[in-house]
């Protein structure tokens, strides 16, 4: 069954196999052990994931998103999920492929610093759109609240001997 493509998905199925993050998407799923299909919009669909990691409902490499479980029931139980993956393919191509990676871990440390969460404060989850991919928004804390402690002025701390 083929289908039609606008011509920003086909720019991105095409972008995102020439950056390298579809083969790479393709080479996880094989590795994982994962079987892949053809998607919607140009995705492909992987299901049966065998790895632990990364640790998520589902996750994108590329045009490609991979789940440990079964794209049909996934979809029937997280409706949205896969309108949030879709929107990670489109940063694999802003980002021009691989690059993706490290910006998405500085982003992921980022959150955590600020929110003791990954997804809260990743600039790359919440333009996908945290709800669509089952996220909670986590409060944000001062930055202060992590630097050393201080005692109180004009106290000097007292090392045990």
């Amino acid at each position: 069954m083929s289908q039609v493509l606008t011509r920003g998905q086909r720019l991105k199925r095409i972008g995102n196999w020439l950056n390298g993050s579809t083969p790479l998407g393709l080479a996880v799923a094989r590795v994982g052990g994962a079987r892949v299909g053809p998607g919607p919009r140009g995705l492909r669909l992987a299901s049966g994931y065998r790895l632990g990691f990364p640790v998520a409902g589902a996750f994108t490499v590329g045009n490609v998103v991979i789940t440990s479980g079964d794209w049909q029931q996934l979809q029937q139980d997280r409706p949205t999920l896969l309108e949030h993956e879709e929107q990670h393919s489109w940063q694999y191509l802003v980002c021009g492929g691989l690059p993706f990676l490290p910006l998405y871990a500085a982003a992921l440390a980022w959150s955590w610093l600020r929110t003791g969460d990954y997804s809260s404060r990743n600039i790359f989850e919440r333009n996908a759109g945290l709800a669509l991919g089952g996220y909670r928004e986590a409060p944000v804390r001062s930055l202060r609240s992590l630097g050393p402690r201080r005692s109180p002025r004009g106290q000097r701390k007292v090392l045990p001997a």
